[in-house]
């Protein structure tokens, strides 16, 4: 991109973007949501702390103002459904927020047990307070990976509730992955290159789960738990198999298995139901306004706009230009503060930063003349970060295509964990 298009770009952001100062100046975006069912709340690292602190004040505002139903996040089901279970006061719930969050137990930790959660936890537990137990705001987890804490949480279920039938069907499915040591990928090379699958095991238990709660429980969460940790089980299998030989399309499987799960919670919650969506922008941000339309990968943000039409449908990105952020430099590593260094010349977060160094708001509009047109990379750090390869670390996009608002942090400070083994700064 030639130097006379980014400071077009860097003078519409100046006209357009709102700074960001209080948390007054959010309503900017509660206004521009309307009346949408579907608010889906991005982050361009799985450890910056403006990002959760940002997205739970956002999130107070929806519940207050605009009745939003839940919040699904891309964290696991069982771990979620802890949380669930204490910001509903369910008696059956852990004693406080420092117990629920430590169930946040398989790396990355960090993602759901620090602070900037327990915040928005403590929240939620006192606006339930003195609510209904039909009006209680609940948290949900849409990811995939909890095989076998999913196993454990249905056998549990099918023993409190006394139902033999489905708990031999359940134990059968389970035996099928006795074997594999609870390594997905253990499972994965087996069922990829030895033909080992327990698909038909764990099709046929979400099979049975689904039916019964519609004939018979259909009111109860903990039916609907169990139906989803089902679900994680079908999928999940499906994802360890195919991630050994396609990375697009497991890819495929998980962002599909989210708004599959995202689907089934709206239907529980009923036909005026809305949702709060908390994943990383490149779950959240449409797929196709992106590289990963070429590889032929989707992701919730397109199948959800997909589904429901842009109409019904806001996601916000959020970014930002340097700082510190929490992650590992390998998958599994111990966990450390990081900088972050300022974002590379014509990215998306530079010119944020070049038309103005602080924090702030621009809504996008799908027809702008060049922000819907132009290519522009745009910074994404997972939960494994090394700094030597920043250059990879973007993605191409065409910013008012893949959301509709972003959120520019200009200098972030790192998320802070319950636990931590190891800081570097």
């Amino acid at each position: 991109m030639n130097e006379n298009v980014q400071e077009a770009i860097v003078e519409q952001i100046k006209q357009q973007a709102v700074p960001l100062n209080t948390p007054d100046d959010l309503d900017v975006l509660i206004e521009a949501i309307g009346d949408k069912k579907y608010v889906l709340l991005g982050e361009a690292t799985h450890g910056t702390s403006e990002f959760y602190k940002l997205r739970t004040e956002l999130t107070r505002k929806l519940v207050q103002t605009k009745g939003f139903s839940f919040i699904a996040v891309e964290g696991d089901w069982p771990s979620c459904y802890e949380v669930n279970r204490y910001v509903k006061q369910y008696k059956d719930a852990k004693p406080n927020i420092r117990e629920v969050l430590e169930g946040f137990n398989r790396w990355p930790t960090w993602m759901w047990a620090n602070e900037e959660v327990g915040e928005l936890v403590d929240w939620l537990e006192r606006h339930n307070a003195d609510k209904p137990v039909d009006q209680r705001v609940g948290f949900y987890g849409l990811d995939v990976y909890s095989l076998w804490e999913s196993f454990e949480e249905i056998e549990r279920y099918l023993l409190e509730k006394g139902l033999p039938e489905q708990l031999a069907i359940a134990r059968s499915a389970f035996a099928c992955f006795d074997s594999y040591d609870k390594e997905g990928q253990n499972y994965g090379a087996s069922a990829a290159f030895y033909g080992e699958s327990c698909k038909d095991e764990v099709v046929k238990l979400l099979k049975e789960l689904h039916a019964k709660r519609v004939r018979y429980d259909e009111d109860s969460e903990a039916a609907l738990s169990a139906e989803l940790n089902a679900l994680v089980a079908v999928n999940a299998e499906d994802y360890y198999r195919t991630m050994v030989r396609h990375d697009a399309d497991s890819w495929n499987i998980r962002d599909r298995h989210m708004t599959e799960a995202l689907r089934r919670l709206v239907q529980y919650h009923g036909p005026d139901a809305k949702v709060i969506v908390w994943e990383h922008n490149t779950h959240i941000g449409d797929a196709r306004a992106t590289d990963m339309q070429a590889d032929g990968m989707v992701n919730v943000g397109q199948l959800v706009r997909e589904a429901h039409g842009e109409a019904d449908v806001f996601a916000i990105g959020f970014g930002t230009y340097r700082g510190t952020v929490i992650a590992a430099k390998d998958w599994g590593a111990p966990v450390a503060a990081m900088h972050v260094p300022a974002a590379q010349p014509g990215s998306w977060e530079e010119l944020m930063h070049r038309a103005g160094a602080h924090d702030q708001i621009l809504l996008l509009r799908r027809e702008d003349p060049v922000l819907g047109h132009e290519v522009l990379g745009h910074r994404a750090i997972g939960v494994v970060y090394r700094q030597a390869y920043e250059r990879g670390n973007y993605v191409p996009s065409v910013m008012a295509r893949r959301y509709d608002a972003f959120v520019h942090v200009d200098e972030s400070r790192a998320l802070h964990p319950l636990t931590i083994e190891k800081v570097l700064v």
